[in-house]
């Protein structure tokens, strides 16, 4: 009998709650070994590979995530908070912290990780609907149309060594922060009429994440029940 292949590795930020767990426990399911990363650790979850604590927007405390990291074949970026506003009560430090999170973190774990990445390798970034724009929430698409540019370049970049990279980008989500106290825009609900499930997010990364998805990069994907229609 052949030896059994050595499960690839993939990173997930974000991972404790939300798309981030979705992701994570649909990656192991399909035999990825999972490395997760967020604020804290998820005491009661057994899919992981690992779990590591850290805060993203700290350099030097990347830097030593990734000094701890084996050789990973997989990145999704799916750590990431909203702060709304209109423009009258916009806040330049709501924007400047989710910045650091959404663009400056995937930038840094990216530069770090995609180069060593073998053909195959394949990154996701968890976007928004939104980047193209939208009422109330201006800080937050800036940094998702952020992370398209982000994405879409290293996609080109990359794809002579057969490193996909792509975004997926969902509508309103059924996770905590949809009812986040600090919100001042409501949520709206797209026309399927209800909102998306974190899990049918993770079967879409998932897939992006799987061979059958080598000839799909650059991508920002959208997964948003016709809200863009």
């Amino acid at each position: 009998m052949a030896p059994a292949s050595t499960p690839p590795t993939v990173l997930v930020t974000g991972s404790r709650s939300g798309i981030g767990a979705a992701i994570a426990r649909r990656l192991a399911a399909a035999g990825w070994s999972v490395i997760g990363v967020d604020l804290g650790v998820d005491d009661a979850a057994t899919h992981f590979a690992g779990q590591k604590t850290a805060d993203l927007t700290d350099p030097a405390v990347v830097a030593a995530l990734l000094a701890d990291l084996p050789p990973v074949q997989g990145l999704v970026h799916a750590a990431g908070f909203m702060r709304t506003g209109r423009l009258d009560e916009l806040d330049p430090a709501d924007g400047e912290a989710m910045w650091a999170v959404h663009v400056q973190a995937l930038t840094r774990l990216g530069q770090a990780l995609l180069p060593a990445m073998p053909a195959g390798g394949r990154l996701v970034a968890i976007g928004s609907r939104t980047s193209g724009g939208a009422a109330g929430k201006s800080q937050y698409a800036a940094c998702k149309a952020a992370v398209v540019a982000l994405v879409r370049s290293w996609a080109i970049e990359l794809a002579p060594r057969g490193i996909t990279c792509n975004v997926v980008a969902p509508a309103a989500t059924a996770t905590p922060m949809l009812t986040r106290g600090d919100r001042t825009v409501a949520p709206v609900t797209p026309p399927i009429g209800r909102f998306i499930e974190p899990d049918e997010i993770a079967a879409y990364v998932a897939f992006l994440l799987s061979p059958d998805a080598a000839a799909i990069t650059g991508q920002e994907l959208l997964v948003c029940g016709g809200a863009s229609l």
